[in-house]
């Protein structure tokens, strides 16, 4: 048992009560906070808060650990308690230690250990008739979470993204993605260009979205087959090579000085215009 000295029955739950900073699942729970290559090595990341736990739980995801407070049991009885039951081993520890685990101004004390939702293979599985979105090295997490979540939202087939976006289960993309991370279909690619000529091949209609005035006005593209518009990182656009592995160039036209939009912002114009055609011609 190690440092898990002492047990406590909560609301019918055994909880391990975790009273040292040295205690391994805090340490391991630390790790997986601060680090993504951590994250990908024990294939395993910290969710944050009651309402992403509990999304978590909601949406099928293993939880490995429980971590909670006794001020978070008085807060939010029910959702710890169901916490409890799905999680394979819960822990009590002291709020002093739960700040160690946050992430955020103002803990709530609630904490999992989630398994990472496999992501690598995805590719295939995308639906043939729905509109995707593809992102190429997005490297604000804010952004990513803004994406991801308005993905959601507007109802899009789902997100390829390219292994260089910055980590989907980092803390601020899973905040900002409000649980979409554990529900949206997604791929991750190596690459884009292989990813694209892939999905030509089952039909999707290609787009590079560029802030180029010449390039297709989305507002005019007619959305009528299956699609995919890029969008590329937010310094330095998509890479020539994915421009050029496109069928078509659009872009988001706009009348102010302004010579780009900000990436979640593009992104967020996109599918909804995407979507909302759609919407046009399936009606």
């Amino acid at each position: 048992m190690g440092f898990y000295s002492k047990r406590v029955l909560v609301r019918e739950a055994m909880s391990e009560i975790i009273t040292s900073k040295e205690n391994p699942a805090v340490k391991h729970a630390a790790r997986l906070l601060k680090s993504a290559k951590f994250r990908r090595q024990e294939e395993a990341f910290l969710a944050e808060g009651v309402r992403l736990c509990r999304d978590a739980a909601y949406s099928g995801v293993r939880i490995l650990r429980m971590f909670y407070t006794e001020e978070a049991l008085e807060r939010y009885p029910q959702d710890v308690e169901l916490l409890q039951g799905k999680a394979e081993r819960a822990f009590l520890l002291s709020q002093q230690l739960a700040g160690g685990l946050s992430d955020t101004v103002t803990p709530q004390g609630v904490f999992c250990v989630c398994a990472m939702l496999d992501k690598t293979d995805c590719l295939d599985k995308m639906d043939a008739s729905g509109q995707l979105l593809g992102l190429e090295d997005i490297q604000d997490p804010s952004n990513l979470g803004t994406v991801l979540r308005t993905a959601e939202a507007l109802g899009m087939g789902g997100v390829i993204l390219t292994q260089g976006c910055c980590d989907v289960y980092s803390p601020k993309v899973l905040r900002g993605s409000m649980g979409a991370v554990f529900r949206l279909p997604m791929a991750l690619v190596e690459t884009m260009p292989p990813a694209v000529k892939a999905l030509e091949r089952k039909g999707f209609v290609t787009m590079a979205a560029v802030p180029d005035r010449k390039a297709e006005p989305i507002t005019q593209v007619r959305f009528s087959s299956p699609s995919i518009v890029l969008v590329g990182n937010e310094g330095n656009g998509l890479k020539p090579e994915t421009i050029r592995a496109c069928q078509r160039r659009v872009t988001i036209p706009m009348l102010g000085r302004a010579e780009s939009l900000n990436a979640s912002v593009a992104a967020s114009l996109l599918m909804w215009e995407m979507m909302r055609c759609a919407g046009e011609v399936s009606s």
